[in-house]
């Protein structure tokens, strides 16, 4: 039963649990690692918008009691477009009939384990895995869960999913242990992100020849839309009452495209896409900017779509589970990173954090890494988490 966390990284690796696909069998898996090691197993599964089956796994030992240790992570991933990773290591895969396929192909050098998923976030994975192996569950004094989401990536649809359905979740709510996002932060305490938010917009007209007086051009609505939309942008940048300097960069990070899928020049195009994203901050009210695009659109009559998202994390730097992860880790001090997860659907739980192994510059590269060292360490840090928390 017992295995070190690169060699369950490889196999976590080979599982190819893109977003878009199911993630049933890594989940099977997960499940399977988790009760050889005593944990009693939650299974969640749901329907994602395309009717695809996804599995949420959450599994727990140890005794019923306030406190403990709750780990989450999640297993899918991003797609490997255009995979290289190591080849000069591999030279059968330069001739791949499929060569994006390569990524679920775990490569090993003498410090890195390649391979789609290895820093987001299979690494962090398999280091509490591995480290649940080297605490025995007699010693155990208080509850150890091990939540593993779906469709992080694409919306967080599998966190939303424990936090309305599960029943160990419910637990937690009650027991409000020390919870760890296990995302890749080279083993950091992280006491704060930032959140996601955004909107589509729609505006239809009608096709037909641009020569005649029969269409009507979707953009005739749009146009008006991005002015207001670029307004807004500027002033998230620049107003001082949208800036939370704990952050970096400390702005909103309005962001923004459009499309009108337009087919020839003599067509008058029959819809217009546009769309807004930001990353909400705690203590920064962006609501004044979201009123004021959704007045101007609905008065231009374009359809809206609100996105999925996910609130910001924050919990005071000076917290006691913050400063006691920050000297059990070697970190000097808490930082704050702009990027979300699955934390922003966990807010119940009030000592919340994120430390896990890797780099966030590898994630979702395409020769994704993680360093042997941070696997290693990554398992120790976990381990001593749990003697700290749990036994």
């Amino acid at each position: 039963m017992s295995a070190t966390a690169d060699a369950l990284l490889e196999s976590l690796i080979r599982f190819p649990s893109v977003s878009d696909r199911s993630n049933r069998d890594v989940s099977q898996w997960i499940a399977d690692r988790l009760s050889e090691r005593g944990f009693s197993i939650e299974w969640l599964a749901y329907k994602d918008n395309n009717e695809v089956e996804k599995v949420n796994v959450i599994g727990r030992r140890g005794p019923d009691a306030d406190g403990g240790l709750a780990y989450f992570g999640h297993s899918d991933v991003v797609p490997a477009i255009r995979w290289q990773g190591p080849t000069e290591n591999r030279p059968e895969l330069a001739s791949h009939q499929h060569p994006d396929e390569a990524a679920f192909l775990p490569t090993r050098t003498d410090q890195r384990i390649y391979g789609r998923g290895a820093c987001d976030m299979k690494g962090s994975l398999a280091c509490m895995l591995a480290a649940a192996d080297q605490i025995p569950v007699s010693e155990q004094r208080a509850p150890l869960t091990y939540v593993c989401t779906a469709d992080e990536e694409i919306g967080f649809a599998g966190a939303r999913q424990v936090a309305a359905a599960s029943q160990t979740f419910q637990k937690l709510r009650d027991e409000q242990p020390l919870g760890i996002i296990g995302e890749p932060t080279l083993l950091k305490v992280v006491h704060a992100h930032k959140g996601i938010a955004g909107y589509r917009f729609i505006s239809h007209g009608h096709a037909a020849h641009s020569s005649s007086r029969d269409g009507l051009n979707a953009n005739l609505a749009m146009v008006p839309l991005l002015a207001e939309i670029h307004r807004l942008h500027e002033l998230s940048e620049t107003d001082p009452q949208f800036r939370n300097m704990n952050f970096d960069p400390p702005t909103l990070s309005w962001n923004f495209g459009v499309s009108d899928g337009a087919t020839a020049v003599n067509i008058t195009p029959a819809e217009s896409q546009a769309w807004v994203f930001f990353r909400p901050m705690p203590g920064v009210d962006g609501e004044p900017l979201v009123r004021s695009l959704l007045a101007k659109a609905e008065s231009l009559g374009i359809e809206i779509r609100t996105a999925s998202g996910s609130p910001p994390v924050w919990v005071e730097p000076n917290d006691k589970a913050i400063q006691k992860m920050c000297k059990l880790t070697g970190c000097s001090e808490p930082k704050t990173v702009c990027y979300g997860t699955d934390g922003g659907q966990f807010t119940d739980l009030k000592q919340l954090l994120v430390m896990g192994p890797g780099a966030i510059a590898q994630a979702h590269t395409v020769d994704e890494w993680i360093d042997l060292s941070q696997l290693e360490r990554g398992t120790e840090i976990y381990a001593d988490c749990i003697r700290q928390w749990c036994c």
